[in-house]
């Protein structure tokens, strides 16, 4: 699976990944007011890596497949309700 990923200007170390840019619009609204502005980081094939910085390629995957998007909060604000 090909995704895009968008770092958070307004929360710090927050990254947000998505199939392609097209799906920023689908973003709840609340997900988008705190994030905002995002900004491109990278395109990634996550079925090419084994491993990623902080979290399996698998769950980002799922998480795309399930919610649309997946989010990476900082280490330590895995519990964040962003």
């Amino acid at each position: 699976m090909k995704c895009e990923v968008y770092r958070s200007n307004r929360k710090a170390g927050t990254y947000l990944f998505v199939a392609d840019a097209d799906d920023l619009g689908n973003l709840p609204e609340e997900l988008k007011a705190r994030l905002e502005p995002l900004e491109w980081v990278m395109a990634l094939d996550l079925a090419e890596r084994e491993t990623l910085a902080a979290t399996r390629p698998a769950t980002v995957i799922d998480s795309i497949e399930s919610q649309g998007f997946f989010l990476q909060l900082p280490p330590g604000e895995e519990n964040d309700s962003c």
